[in-house]
């Protein structure tokens, strides 16, 4: 396989997964099928910027447009768009478009425009990463919800006169 071939599996990986927090070079450059040091030289040769530049545009990307049409905190929108920590989000936020989150949300949205609510946000975003694997891990639990098991192994009182 060619080398621009590789580089765009792993870019494309990074399109899709941008949300993910536990993306790091090691992920991305196993994509491509290279070493992390080499996949990030190979990278910035073909693209100009480092892997970890080109994910953290388009985190603050997709933050942009959540700032201008969701109704949701920017320490949501941080968490959304794959940032661990809100310093690390704003500072390079702003690094990029000169405006802090709530500076870029006053600015952008306009009077009287409604924000889509952010539990529809939240919704389409499938939730905190946390809060997915955590549903997740109890949905594969052996105990059934709602004391369904106490319905289940209950006489039948149909039966009875």
């Amino acid at each position: 396989m060619d080398t621009t071939r590789q580089l765009r599996l792993a870019k494309d990986a990074m399109d899709r997964d941008w949300a993910d927090p536990e993306l790091d070079l090691a992920a991305v450059a196993a994509h491509a099928g290279y070493s992390r040091y080499h996949f990030l030289r190979a990278f910035r040769a073909a693209y100009g910027e480092t892997p970890g530049q080109y994910l953290t545009h388009r985190r603050i990307e997709r933050a942009e447009e959540m700032l201008r049409g969701a109704d949701l905190t920017v320490t949501e929108i941080c968490h959304l768009v794959g940032f661990s920590s809100l310093g690390t989000f704003s500072a390079r936020f702003k690094a990029r478009t000169g405006l802090t989150p709530s500076e870029y949300r006053v600015q952008h949205v306009g009077r009287g425009a409604s924000l889509i609510p952010g539990c529809y946000a939240m919704l389409w975003a499938g939730g905190f990463p946390a809060a997915r694997s955590a549903t997740l891990k109890k949905r594969a639990g052996d105990g059934s919800a709602y004391g369904d098991e106490q319905e289940a192994t209950s006489p039948d009182r149909s039966a009875e006169p």
